[in-house]
């Protein structure tokens, strides 16, 4: 295939939904709406009250406006290829999809390590937190962090982009970097090598936060403040983390060494819990859990009760 920009690849991963798309379409559509709303609810919450801006909750709301990018690039093409004979996606919308999926993949895990180093600090080293850990320092740690994971996903686009193909069906509901490099015509070392490289990142990032949340817990043992902190700030972050861990470490070990022609439903349902559930799991387990921002938005609903009577 030589001219790649006229290539239309054709997503496999909906076929097994062919006899209930309307019914997936309508529950996909209610879903992607709840989730706009309860991110938006969040961060519309966290700015407006000055009270909330602390370096955790600034944080949270990148968390939400990460969750908002990934879901927004996900979850309207799903809805058009429900509406569809033929899922399909052309060449440049496949690597635009990979592009931002991957910086939302990447900023996610970046943003939950930020999260520990700030949970550790606040309970670790209570003394230091204010002189460490401020909202200056957090806008820079935030910064560096979008522009490393765009950074990490352009270098995985470039590495595609030379690639001829030689395939056009992609055995998933949206595109992924190994699918498509798997459809290559030459030699993808470079590709793979690089992969492997940003997987061993993201696992070596994923474990020293939990070796963080192993002096965290032992340092909340220590009295009851102290651990109350912990279950309402920390387990929620620690939830998000391992619900989001466990799909990706999944569905990339499954998608280089798993077999081809088997658990298609169980791969695709994996390959959908990390870019479905953390979006909707992040704004309703903090929301939840924290009482500040409980607080304020019970008092901004009950403000628009009034002014409505």
């Amino acid at each position: 295939m030589e001219n790649s920009t006229k290539i239309l690849f054709v997503l496999q991963g909906l076929n097994e939904t062919m006899s209930s798309k309307h019914t997936y379409f309508a529950v996909t559509h209610l879903v992607y709406i709840f989730t706009i709303i309860v991110n938006l609810t969040l961060i519309a919450t966290i700015i407006l009250e000055k009270t909330l801006h602390e370096p955790m909750l600034i944080l949270l709301c990148n968390l939400c406006v990460n969750g908002i990018c990934g879901a927004s690039t996900f979850y309207p093409k799903i809805l058009v290829d429900l509406l569809s004979e033929l899922s399909v996606i052309p060449y440049g919308a496949c690597l635009a999809q990979i592009f931002v999926l991957y910086s939302y993949i990447f900023c996610e895990f970046t943003t939950l390590s930020v999260m520990a180093y700030d949970r550790y600090i606040a309970i670790c080293k209570p003394l230091n937190y204010h002189s460490t850990i401020t909202p200056q320092k957090i806008v820079k740690l935030l910064l560096l962090t979008w522009l490393f994971s765009m950074s990490e996903s352009a270098i995985a686009v470039i590495l595609i982009a030379r690639l001829p193909l030689c395939g056009f069906k992609i055995e998933k509901i949206y595109c992924t970097a190994w699918a498509v490099v798997k459809l290559s015509c030459v030699d993808t070392t470079i590709n793979n090598v690089y992969g492997s490289i940003l997987v061993f990142f993201h696992i070596s990032q994923a474990v020293l936060i939990l070796i963080s949340y192993v002096n965290i817990i032992k340092a909340s043992v220590r009295s009851q403040e102290e651990w109350n902190k912990f279950m309402q700030t920390c387990l929620p972050h620690l939830i998000a983390l391992t619900s989001f861990l466990i799909a990706f470490v999944f569905d990339v070990m499954y998608a280089r060494y798993g077999p081809t022609s088997r658990f298609h439903t169980l791969r695709n349902a994996m390959s959908l819990e990390y870019l479905i559930v953390p979006p909707l799991l992040n704004p309703l387990i903090y929301g939840l859990r924290m009482k500040q921002i409980r607080r304020r938005i019970f008092r901004i609903r009950s403000q628009k009760v009034h002014a409505l009577k």
